[in-house]
């Protein structure tokens, strides 16, 4: 069985949103809603400043706090490590939205909290995510973790990666390379 992951190269992402537009366009998604965004943080102090941009979108713990929280078992963790939700269960309470130390589910027209799917279905017919295919900059790489021979699991052993809030004991499946900066 596979187990899905997704590693950002922040440092090579420029703040030109073709990951987000990519995600709206494929959900079909307004303008005021998104499941992946840009964070723009500044770094150091004058005159040694700069601007990072980091992507974030959800993480699809391997400890999800989401999971937890929802009394109706509307989020849901698939084999692969992909952290979905059932629409038909979902009773738009809003506690996997708190329970989300990410801040990365937005409500949708019908009440839904969504977020990021890792584009299951395309992934499922061997594709890839649109945030991941329409990067100019290939900031992002999405694969099998379980695949020794995968580009992720090669890059996971070659380079040096975080994850965010690692600290929470969510186990996040996103991972991002360390700045040499």
């Amino acid at each position: 069985m596979a187990h899905y992951a997704m590693l950002i190269d922040a440092s090579r992402c420029t703040g030109c949103a073709a990951c987000r537009i990519a995600c709206q366009m494929q959900w079909q998604l307004p303008p005021e809603v998104f499941f992946n965004r840009l964070e723009f943080r500044e770094q150091g102090t004058y005159p040694n400043v700069r601007q990072d941009i980091v992507p974030v979108q959800c993480m699809h713990c391997d400890n999800p706090p989401c999971l937890k929280v929802c009394p109706t078992g509307a989020t849901y963790k698939r084999a692969d490590g992909m952290v979905l939700i059932d629409h038909g269960k979902c009773i738009g309470c809003k506690y996997c939205m708190v329970a989300c130390p990410y801040d990365v589910r937005q409500m949708n027209e019908r009440g839904v909290p969504e977020k990021c799917r890792f584009c299951a279905g395309h992934v499922e017919t061997g594709g890839q995510p649109p945030c991941v295919a329409t990067c100019m900059n290939d900031v992002r790489i999405f694969g099998d973790l379980d695949d020794p021979n995968s580009e992720i699991s090669k890059e996971l052993k070659r380079r040096d990666v975080f994850q965010l809030a690692a600290h929470k004991g969510t186990k996040p499946r996103v991972f991002y390379v360390k700045s040499k900066k």
